[in-house]
């Protein structure tokens, strides 16, 4: 336990420093016209992996006779063979950075109160049904394999929505709106299901909502942002998201131990809907700035 704790804790780590850049990356070298388009493949080759690997790993584990050391083993292997490959990569194409860290950074993102709101209660639902809905499933008869089915639906929803995000962003707001509003009707649908296909439902829901949401959401924020502070904006973007991620999962917790196994669901969802009207009454800011032909 405590060695997949402390690489639990050096991936996370790792995460927090790889996501940032490489999203002020691309958003460096992209045009307004193609930066959400480029942000959600970046993110949908991204949740591709993380569909595949449990799969492989499965494989590995029930066909090879292979031990779980083992398999952190590969696993470390791939990690570093991608950051040497992309280094060896991008030699000839490094650019010098200028941007000097600064805490100011997340004190200009006061200027987004309501996509604040939106991604916080996106983030933390968005947490939860990665951390403590597999043991709700579990809880309502659904079978590991059962559970594996459905995160690869989840995963699927989620890959064609970052598929699609750039014709969604033609119309932002109204897609916004939808996404928080999938969120809400899906955690609703989880507490009534019955069935495999209910959860399957819900969470093809709700992998759209988080999905479409953050591609468009840092659009709002990076074109309403000076080029020369993006890397700034965007990691106090994640700065919140991690945020978010790590509130659902905190409260979610002590809340099913103290009321139930739905509770957290039913809080969310009603939440959901209040964060859906505050996204129709705010519809005109969160729309990003209007590229200049």
């Amino acid at each position: 336990v405590p060695e997949i704790m402390g690489f639990r804790i050096m991936t996370g780590i790792a995460h927090a420093f790889f996501w940032p850049p490489c999203e002020a990356i691309i958003s460096n070298e992209s045009t307004e016209k193609n930066r959400v388009k480029n942000i959600s493949w970046f993110t949908m080759f991204f949740v591709m992996g993380f569909m595949i690997g449990p799969l492989i790993g499965t494989a590995f584990l029930e066909n090879m006779e292979i031990t779980y050391r083992i398999l952190f083993q590969i696993a470390a292997f791939i990690l570093a063979a991608a950051v040497i490959t992309a280094l060896l990569a991008s030699r000839k194409k490094i650019k010098k950075q200028h941007e000097r860290f600064s805490f100011s950074s997340i004190k200009d993102m006061k200027k987004f109160p309501e996509v604040i709101t939106l991604l916080i209660f996106c983030t933390s639902a968005f947490g939860i049904i990665l951390t403590i809905f597999p043991a709700f499933l579990n809880d309502k008869g659904m079978s590991a394999t059962d559970i594996l089915y459905l995160y690869f639906a989840f995963g699927i929803s989620r890959v064609i929505s970052l598929a699609l995000a750039g014709k969604f962003a033609k119309k932002t707001s109204q897609t916004l709106i939808a996404a928080t509003l999938a969120v809400s009707i899906g955690l609703a649908i989880s507490v009534v299901a019955d069935s495999i296909i209910m959860f399957g439902i819900a969470l093809v829901l709700m992998g759209f909502g988080f999905s479409i949401f953050f591609p468009l959401t840092l659009e709002i924020i990076l074109s309403k942002t000076k080029k020369g502070i993006s890397g700034k904006i965007i990691g106090a973007y994640e700065t919140i998201f991690g945020l978010g991620w790590a509130v659902g999962p905190t409260i979610g917790g002590p809340i099913t131990q103290s009321f139930g196994n739905e509770t957290p669901y039913i809080i969310f969802s009603i939440i959901g809907v209040g964060i859906t009207i505050l996204a129709i009454i705010s519809r005109k800011k969160l729309e990003p700035l209007k590229i200049s032909e």
